[in-house]
């Protein structure tokens, strides 16, 4: 699962993972044991959690289960208190959990709205939060991972809460490398294109995900030119994240699924111009044609995946 490489071996090292009971945490959570990391299980549904954790132990590694709903009070530091009590220590964290409820604007109500904004957002500020105050205890280092997703990089039809609570992680993201880059503590996000059961809900996805069940393999096309793969895909980004090879990345956007691995850039002025004085509405008018020509940006995630 890409962390047994000598590499990025993370022995002694103690890593958090929310969401972990499925799917992409799931993968996660076994490929960072395998690589030598003792796991902080953490999961909404009890049982889930502790079939990971029992499956890390049953293959000799170290893990304990923990049963919270992310964003909500407290259960950030339940997770972080977890892994100090039951492991003496934190070296790293997964911000995986997450939830959808998709709908059109006209259609969301707001405790759809709330929930997916509090799982996602607020929950990974929490996350994050605890976890560093357990990194300055220990004197400062630790790796901080956060889940976003293209929908926040590039919108996604139906999506409007999703893709804000994304948006929101990247920007808050950039924010926390710059502040705890004294604390020798990294910060990145990384965005994962899997199928699991969270894209099942996704119309052009679900026969792709239906098959991946079936056991069939999925097409070239697909893990090549689309980036979309397995949940076992992600976890090596993860497991590299959090080791010592990774010491010197802060502060980006990586996207990983299928066969492809890429770099986001950074939101930066495309073009800019000048108008002495200021611009008025018939000025900018007039100049709009000419200043946007060949610099509109595309918008929104793929939605045909043959």
């Amino acid at each position: 699962m890409g962390g047994k490489s000598d590499n990025c071996r993370l022995d002694g090292k103690v890593v958090v993972v929310t969401g972990a009971g499925q799917g992409i945490g799931r993968a996660t959570a076994l490929a960072l044991a395998q690589a030598g990391a003792a796991v902080v299980v953490n999961d909404m549904d009890k049982d889930a959690a502790h079939a990971v954790a029992h499956s890390i132990r049953a293959d000799g590694g170290q893990a304990v289960a923990v049963m919270a709903a992310i964003g909500t009070d407290g259960a950030a530091e339940t997770c972080v208190s977890a892994a100090a009590d039951h492991f003496g220590r934190l070296d790293g964290l997964f911000a995986n959990a997450g939830v959808l409820r998709d709908s059109v604007l006209w259609k969301t109500e707001d405790d759809a709205f709330d929930l997916v904004i509090a799982t996602h957002l607020r929950g990974t500020f929490q996350c994050a939060r605890a976890a560093v105050r357990q990194f300055r205890a220990q004197g400062g280092g630790g790796s901080l991972i956060y889940a976003a997703s293209p929908a926040g990089q590039s919108g996604n039809f139906g999506q409007g809460a999703y893709a804000a609570a994304k948006a929101g992680i990247v920007g808050m993201m950039r924010s926390h490398a710059l502040e705890l880059a004294r604390d020798k503590v990294t910060v990145n996000a990384i965005i994962p294109t899997a199928l699991t059961r969270m894209t099942a809900t996704i119309p052009a996805l679900a026969p792709h995900v239906a098959a991946l069940e079936r056991g069939e393999p999925l097409p070239d096309n697909l893990r090549a030119r689309h980036g979309i793969g397995t949940a076992q895909d992600i976890a090596p980004l993860v497991v590299f994240l959090a080791s010592d090879r990774a010491r010197g990345i802060t502060g980006q956007c990586i996207g990983i699924g299928g066969d492809r691995l890429s770099l986001w850039t950074h939101p930066a002025e495309l073009r800019i111009a000048t108008q002495s004085g200021g611009w008025t509405t018939e000025a900018l008018t007039a100049q709009w044609p000419d200043f946007s020509d060949g610099a509109i940006q595309p918008l929104g995630v793929p939605l045909a995946f043959d």
